[in-house]
């Protein structure tokens, strides 16, 4: 990351957290009572961020990364007393805010506010709870604490997805037929278990062809085909697929395999009439995780807030 000096700066994507620190300071400068919207308008312009750079979420979606950042550097300014609140949602620069823009380095960091007490005391970790050295290093690169807890929760994920897949080849092509019926049932297709698989038919050629109720009422079927492959699927298997729809006078249609799909036959499905959907085994394995087909869940964490109105004298 580029050092911060006063002034305009040109582009350079999204600062980190510890990068803005001390445009936040400067930012205060001036005394006033200001809110972290304001802050953020300013940031954002200091830093010539794009719309999109703005809009850009972390992985969980619930937040911006520039919102997320730019309020992790005021907390943590105001745990070094570089920042006062007054009152909720206001903050001002303090006198030791003033101080340390005139002697704090170019780019304040964590290592820098560690020499304010109040600070060290919010950093320390408690006596019982052993401190993990990783995650020292991904914080001092830049990483705010719900972007470090999300981007392992990513890293989870990837590993386990890879697992799935890996698994998934190795079944049997009856147990591969089993899975994707349950992984369906679980996404809400097929109605009950019983009707689902009459519905798919006997599997066979390491995959199964049939057709299955898109809602609970079978107002609506759609046509699954299902290739347990190493190899990439390319356009000619599609085309058959959709030959097979066709012949049955199906509008609709489901095409999943443990592999991958070339570019001509994504390219084929987006210029035909039918609704084809084409799911490679790493979607496969997504939708796995995500409807708990073949994984449990072993931990949850709870990310809380605090309810400022909570603290309000009536």
């Amino acid at each position: 990351m580029a050092s911060v000096v006063s002034g305009s700066e040109t582009s350079v994507a999204i600062p980190d957290f510890q990068t803005l620190m001390r445009p936040v300071l400067e930012f205060a400068v001036d005394g006033k009572l200001h809110s972290l919207g304001e802050a953020r308008e300013a940031l954002a312009a200091r830093f010539r961020l794009t719309d999109e750079e703005k809009k850009s979420l972390l992985p969980s979606g619930r937040q911006t990364v520039f919102v997320n950042r730019v309020a992790w550097a005021k907390v943590y300014l105001d745990h070094a007393g570089l920042l006062e609140t007054p009152q909720r949602g206001q903050f001002k620069i303090s006198d030791r805010g003033r101080k340390a823009l005139k002697e704090a380095p170019e780019r304040i960091t964590i290592s820098y506010l560690m020499k304010f007490p109040e600070f060290a005391d919010f950093r320390s970790t408690p006596k019982k709870q052993k401190t993990n050295p990783a995650q020292i290093v991904t914080e001092e690169e830049g990483q705010t604490p719900e972007e470090m807890l999300e981007s392992a929760q990513q890293r989870l994920r990837t590993d386990l997805a890879a697992e799935v897949v890996n698994r998934v080849k190795k079944c049997s092509p009856q147990f591969f037929e089993r899975l994707v019926v349950e992984l369906l049932l679980k996404m809400g297709y097929g109605g009950s278990r019983e009707e689902a698989g009459e519905a798919i038919g006997e599997g066979g050629d390491e995959g199964l062809d049939g057709l299955i109720n898109e809602d609970r009422l079978g107002l609506d079927t759609i046509y699954l085909q299902a290739k347990r492959w190493e190899a990439t699927v390319g356009r000619p298997e599609i085309q058959k697929f959709v030959g097979a729809l066709h012949g049955k006078r199906a509008k609709k249609g489901v095409f999943i395999t443990t592999s991958s799909f070339s570019a001509e036959a994504l390219d084929y499905v987006r210029n035909i009439d039918a609704k084809v959907v084409l799911i490679d085994g790493q979607q496969l394995a997504t939708y796995m995780i995500d409807f708990n087909v073949g994984v449990d869940p072993v931990a949850t964490y709870e990310v809380k807030k605090l309810v400022s109105d909570y603290f309000e004298d009536e």
